[in-house]
């Protein structure tokens, strides 16, 4: 069952990064009641209706839907891509274009199903074109990111191509030198890979045997955290 006091320790560093949300959200008092200690499924509830028909930065103004993000609330696996596309603005639900069903036979292939993970974006609206997001359209979307993984906890993150990986790495190291190996991320284990619509625009044998190698090293890390 583990040590006790690890748990408490995960349990306040949990509570730690829900006050760290409410900080950036503006809250600056919270009354004492047991509502504030949920679980993350009441968590997570409380982060979507919190962005809905959110205006905190320009791209609410071309979007037709929030894409919040998707998966059981327990996973132990985190994908986090750059921002939503075409469709998934369209649909509201993430990776559900040709770079997500990529992205489903990926994940198929060394055995893990797509509705044992918890997927999202870096932001939750798609930027015009499908540019990179600009520093204030992220930092206006961390909170909501920080709050999913308070909430989630994940032990292991997938980060899905070079933006997403040099924004939660805060660097500027490509992809080609960033994948391949296990970056911390806090208390958890990061292991970057290519975008799937990278994929898609580059189908060649190179680039999808390094895939290939990033999804059994990802494998390795999520059955290492299950047999723990």
């Amino acid at each position: 069952m583990g040590d006790p006091a690890d748990h408490l320790a995960e349990a306040f560093r949990g509570l730690a990064q829900h006050l760290r949300f409410l900080q950036a959200l503006g809250t600056r008092e919270l009354p004492l009641s047991r509502d504030y200690l949920v679980g993350p499924v009441g968590s997570l509830r409380r982060l979507e209706a919190a962005i809905e028909g959110c205006t905190r930065c320009k791209l609410c103004q071309g979007r037709r839907t929030i894409v919040f993000g998707s998966g059981p609330s327990e996973a132990r696996l985190m994908l986090i891509g750059e921002g939503p596309g075409e469709e998934e603005d369209r649909q509201g639900q993430p990776f559900v274009g040709r770079a997500g069903q990529l992205l489903t036979r990926m994940l198929e292939s060394v055995g893990i199903a797509r509705d044992e993970v918890y997927i999202t974006n870096i932001v939750k609206c798609r930027p015009p074109g499908n540019r990179n997001p600009e520093p204030d359209e992220i930092a206006a979307c961390a909170p909501f990111l920080e709050g999913q993984l308070a909430a989630i906890q994940p032990r292991i993150v997938c980060a899905l191509g070079t933006f997403a990986a040099q924004t939660l790495l805060r660097t500027r190291e490509p992809i080609g030198k960033l994948r391949g190996r296990v970056h911390p991320f806090g208390t958890i284990r990061l292991v970057p890979t290519f975008h799937p619509a990278f994929l898609l625009r580059n189908p060649g044998p190179a680039y999808r045997r390094l895939a290939w190698e990033d999804m059994k090293l990802l494998k390795r890390e999520y059955d290492r955290v299950r047999e723990g």
